[in-house]
Formats: structure tokens, sequence, C-alpha cells
């Protein structure tokens, strides 16, 4: 009995383990065959050849129509490994004008799929990129010898205009990363890195289109699958116009040359960025072809940082240009009237403690403040709001002056449809509590009433604040495209964002502007501008930031007075007072776009401040 009871046993054991096996192999053939497309794509890849037609990239025209950035036709070199037979590898690699140990690199480089995660031997590799058509006329004539490889025509980018390479942007091959994120991409396509390139990189790159190719046991291409029933055509990317103004953003990278700071041009009314210059900059077709990574290394290793784009990403104490943003506070926490007067004795004092100041006369109301840009003024507007006791502490007063400062656009990002904008610092209650153990006053923290101290704000966000004053307080959060083919803007740029201040406290702040260039107060720091436009009612302000080494010399401004059309922002490193160059770049940048040109006089000007260096830590940079 016990021998039957294990024979009975073996039997549904066996049995049992055969089931399990045929299981196994049912669900795995399931998975094979249902589950996953390998071995089909395996099997088509035999007989049907899928070629990728590529979208032509979208156009990218100026405010007024001018084409900027275009394509021109480049052809990429592919192959497909398994196809790859009796390659004369010398005559190959002379037809390309490269060396062996290149060609091994590539191929080696082709099968790593750590590299190349998405490596088949049964679909195509890219294996050069970016040919011109005089070195793909060449590669054509001897294709019948390199089985396996075939020309992939492309297009790559081409610029009208040695300009605004920063804000325009460049294409380059696409990462591992752009890859993973966006399963558009195959290794060896071209994604948008920076500037409008990168931001509106799904409006520009279009819908890609697939012909699919019927080939015979051989391998050899019949011609299209079901007459080409079955082709997807490529869908062009979408043209972009901008805001920019190209021959504004000439003349600004003119008045720039041999300096570094930034300028940054705006339409009120819109928020459309009209110029947007960083200096020093580069000429993006350097970012063009083959040579792109070399020249990009370049770049990278030049001290004077063209990579950088200082209107965006450049963080400067703002200085004198703050004191406008002061003036709108204070009058709307009514620490202050328009009538309200402060004395300055070459400066504010109290104590021991002194801020310095330049000449000119005392006591002053407000108007004559902003005019003159006396220090003291603001300073013991900012001493006396955050020592009044209806804040209850300094802390609560500090927020409040913070919260104003926001509302104004400044400690946080402005939402630009440009990559790698920064947010500057507004320094809170809880910044200064750390700083200093909760042991502080209006006297520890008074440098930031002008600009100073602790505040940053970027010449993006200082055109901004310029922008607000001249809107009466809104602003358009800044963009530099206008229009998109068949598509709207994000409603970011369309929306106004009104600041915590009355719009009557603004006509203030804009006439103590005016005043400044005019000098009907006795004294302006920017009367050079009514030179430059006579005519027209400009209104400026003029900052003079203190640096270790140099002043920065900074300034905001807009025109005309009561229809503004354009609001600027001026930042020269170490270019001393407001009025040296801020100023009259200010100036000559409102002349062109009002007028669509500069005056002979002005254009002499121009010529000449463009000719000036500064000098940088001993070395002209």
């Amino acid at each position: 009995m016990s021998r039957d009871y294990t024979f009975e046993n073996r039997k549904f054991i066996i049995g049992g383990a055969a089931i399990v096996i045929v299981v196994i192999y049912v669900l795995r053939l399931f998975v094979l065959q249902i589950m996953t497309d390998t071995y089909k794509r395996n099997a088509d890849s035999n007989a049907f050849l899928n070629k990728i037609q590529y979208p032509s990239r979208g156009a990218i025209y100026d405010r007024t129509g001018k084409l900027l950035v275009f394509n021109q036709p480049a052809y990429d070199i592919t192959f497909i490994p398994r196809e790859v037979s009796d390659l004369d590898t010398l005559d190959f690699c002379t037809t390309l004008n490269i060396t062996k140990e290149q060609f091994l690199k590539r191929m080696k480089d082709v099968k790593n799929r750590w590299m190349n995660p998405g490596y088949s031997s049964y679909t195509h590799q890219v294996f050069m990129t970016q040919l011109s058509a005089e070195e793909c006329g060449v590669f054509q004539e001897k294709l019948f010898k390199f089985p396996g490889f075939y020309i992939q025509r492309r297009t790559i980018r081409q610029y009208t205009y040695n300009a605004a390479a920063l804000a325009l942007g460049d294409i380059g091959e696409v990462s591992i990363r752009d890859i993973e994120n966006d399963d558009y991409y195959n290794r060896g396509d071209y994604i948008g890195k920076q500037g409008v390139e990168k931001s509106y990189e799904k409006y520009l790159r279009g819908e890609k289109g697939v012909e699919i190719l019927l080939r015979d046991a051989h391998g050899r291409i019949q011609g299209h699958y079901k007459n080409g029933t079955l082709d997807k055509p490529a869908v062009p990317g979408k043209n972009l116009t901008l805001g920019l103004d190209i021959n504004l953003q000439l003349l600004g990278e003119r008045l720039m040359k041999n300096k570094i700071g930034a300028i940054v041009a705006i339409e009120p009314e819109t928020g459309e960025i009209l110029c947007l210059i960083s200096s020093p900059t580069f000429d993006p077709h350097l970012m063009i072809g083959r040579q792109r990574g070399k020249n990009h290394q370049i770049l990278q290793l030049d001290k004077r940082k063209p990579l950088f784009n200082r209107a965006i990403m450049g963080v400067y104490p703002p200085g004198s240009t703050f004191k406008t943003a002061q003036a709108l506070t204070f009058l709307q926490e009514g620490i202050i009237q328009s009538s309200t007067s402060f004395p300055c004795y070459h400066g504010f004092v109290y104590g021991g403690l002194r801020v310095g100041c330049h000449s000119h006369a005392s006591p002053l109301s407000l108007i004559p403040a902003i005019a003159t840009s006396c220090n003291a003024y603001f300073c013991w507007g900012l001493f006396r709001m955050l020592g009044d006791r209806k804040y209850g502490s300094p802390q609560k007063a500090l927020t409040v002056w913070k919260d104003h400062m926001v509302s104004q656009g400044f400690g946080y990002k402005l939402d630009a449809d440009l990559p790698g904008e920064k947010r500057g610092l507004i320094p809170n209650a809880k910044f200064y509590d750390k700083a200093y153990r909760g042991s502080w006053n209006g006297l520890t923290v008074i440098s930031i009433a002008i600009g100073q101290g602790e505040v940053l704000s970027t010449p993006l966000q200082m055109a901004n604040l310029a922008a607000t004053i001249a809107n009466r307080g809104y602003y358009i959060a800044p963009h530099i495209v206008k229009n998109i083919q068949d598509a709207s803007l994000d409603s970011i740029y369309k929306e106004r964002h009104y600041t915590t201040i009355n719009r009557q406290y603004y006509d203030i702040v804009a006439e103590g502007m005016r005043a400044a260039v005019t000098g009907t107060t006795g004294s302006g720091t920017c009367r050079i501008a009514a030179s430059i436009l006579p005519g027209v009612e400009v209104c400026g302000k003029t900052g003079t930031a203190q640096n270790r080494g140099h002043d920065h010399s900074a300034f905001i401004g807009f025109a005309p007075m009561n229809k503004p059309r354009i609001a600027v922002a001026v930042y020269v490193e170490n270019g001393g007072w407001g009025a040296t160059y801020g100023v009259p770049f200010g100036a000559l940048i409102m002349e062109q776009y009002l007028n669509g040109k500069l005056s002979p006089t002005s254009e002499a000007m121009a010529e000449e401040l463009s000719n000036k260096v500064i000098v940088y830590d001993n070395e002209e940079r």
C-alpha cells in the first residue's frame, strides 16, 4: 500500500511539473508575440525600411518681419549595423576625411547601450551628422561601395545677423536625458539648447513623418510599400515672430562692445521685450555644424563668460534705480507725502552712522530727491518705516516692505519665456533675524533703501520696474515672443499684474523721473537724455551701484512720459556714475526705437561710446 501511494504521488508531481512547464512556455510565447514587438520589428526590418522624414524647423522673425533664423540643408550619415559587410574601412574614412581611430570609436559608442539606449542592429544608427552639401556629394558618389550606410537629409540653423545669440539660442544633438524625457527624440536628433530655441522647442520642431520602403530578399529597396498609402508626411514647425527689434538689438550690442553688462528694453503696454543685450556676446554662427561642440567649449572657458546671459541671469545691486520703488512704498504706507522734506548733509547721518551723498540742495522734498538721487532722503524714509509703531516691530514693518517689493516684480522670477531666469534677492525679516540673531533695526539695514546691501535684482527686473512705472501700476510678464504661427501665447503674457501701490503715487514718481531729465528742480542726474531726445518727454533714474572696484553704472527710464512706448534698463559693470554710460546708452536706445534711427549727432556719440574700453581687474576683458 505504501508503494502504491508513493507511485501515485510521483505521478501527480511529474504531471504537475509538466503542466507548469507548458504554462511557462505558453506565457513566454504570449509575451514575445503579443506583449512585445521586438521580434516583429526585427522581422519587419527584413522586409521594410522605415525612413524618418524630418520636418523643417520653424523660422524666427523680428517684430518688423525681418528674418532672423532660417534653415539650410545638411545631411546625416546613418547605418543599419546588420547590413554593414565587407566595408573598405580605409576608403570609407578617406571619403569622410576621418581617421580609422575615429571610425572605430564611433562604432563602439553606437553599440554602447548606456550611451545609446535605443541601439538595435536592425534599425538606423547615426554615424555622422551635419555634413554640408559638398561633403555629402563626395560621399554620395561612393555610397554603392558602403553597403548598410544611408544618407539622411536634415536641416541646420542659419542666422541673418551676427546678433542676439543668447536670446535666439541654438540647437544641438539630444542628450540621453532628452531622449528619456520625451519619446519624440531618437539618438542623433536635434533640440533647442538655449534661448527661444529651447523655450519654444515644441512649436519650432514640428512633427516627424515616415516613408515605409519595401525591400527584396537581398535588402535592396524596391519602392514604397502599398504605393506610399501608409507613408506619413512631416509637419513643419511653426514660425515665431519676436517682440525683438533687430536694429535696436544691433545698436545695443554695438554700445556694449568692450564692456560687461546688459541692456533690456520692454514695450510697457504689452510686456514684449524689444531688445535683450548681454555683453560680452558671441557670433551665433559659431553654434552651427560639427564645430559646435568645440566652439561651445572655447566659449565656456572664456573668463568673460559670453555664454552667461546677464540680462536675465546676472544679479546685481540695483543702486539708486531702486529708489523709485522705495518712494512708491513710502507713499503707499503714509510714511511720507510728496511734500515731505528731509535734510541731507552730504548724506544720511544718525548717531555714528553715515551714508554718503553728493552735493545738492537741502532739505529736499520727494520730487527733487528723485531728480537729484538723494541718498539721505530714502534712508530717512526706510528708517521711519521700520521704526513706525503702527507695525509693532521692525520685523513686521520689513514684511510689509518686502511684500510691496515683491508686488513690483522683485525677489521672484518674472516668468519670462527664456530659460535660466534668476530671481534676485529681497531680504525678509527671517533673513536678518538669522544674520543678527534677532537684534536689528532700521539703521542696521539702511543700505537697502538705496539699492545696496543685500538687495539684488536682474536687469530684466529693473526694466520691468521702469515699465511698471510707465504703466502707472501694473506690468505684463516680460516675454520675447510676440506671436506663434497658428497658435496662441500663454495667457500669462497677456495678464496684467497690478502692484500694491495706488496709481496716484506713480504719477508723483514719474514726475520726479521727468525732473531728473529736465533739471527743473535745480539739478537732475539724467539731463544728457534731454539733449539726445529733444522734444520727447523722457523720464529717467540713474543708479551708481557701489562695488569693491569701480562702481557699476545703471539707468532705468521710459518715454514718452504719458503715452510710453518703451521702457529701458542699462547696467554696465564698473562703468562708474550712472550718467557716464547708463543714461546715454538708455537715451540712444530710446531714440533708435522712437525715431527709427539715430541723428548724426547721436550716431557720433554712439560710435564714441562703443569704442570706449572698460578695464576689469587690471585686464582689458
